[in-house]
């Protein structure tokens, strides 16, 4: 591709959206740059991913806790509490 060609083109569709760097090697010709920026929102969403990649997927303490009181013979469930969950869940998933 010629350099007039170039030129011809660019002034066709114009060099609005673009920006010029100084000359490269003294030649006089401008090189174009890249820009690359991040929304505040995906900045947040990068540091909630970063946090959550600390904490365990699983409460350590809370199922020792569960699996010594069921050891132990101290672990009740409600049969009534646990026939409502059961039908709760059953109906959201049905609707």
């Amino acid at each position: 591709m010629r350099i007039g060609t170039y030129n011809m083109v660019n002034q066709i569709y114009g060099s609005k959206n673009t920006k010029k760097s100084s000359s490269v090697n003294g030649t006089g010709y401008a090189s174009f740059k890249d820009e690359v920026t991040f929304s505040s929102m995906g900045k947040d969403m990068q540091v909630a991913k970063n946090a959550l990649a600390n904490v365990p997927d699983v409460r350590e303490s809370k199922v020792n806790d569960i699996k010594a009181r069921i050891q132990n013979g101290t672990y009740n469930v409600s049969s009534e509490a646990f026939a409502d969950k059961l039908i709760s869940a059953y109906k959201a998933k049905s609707i």
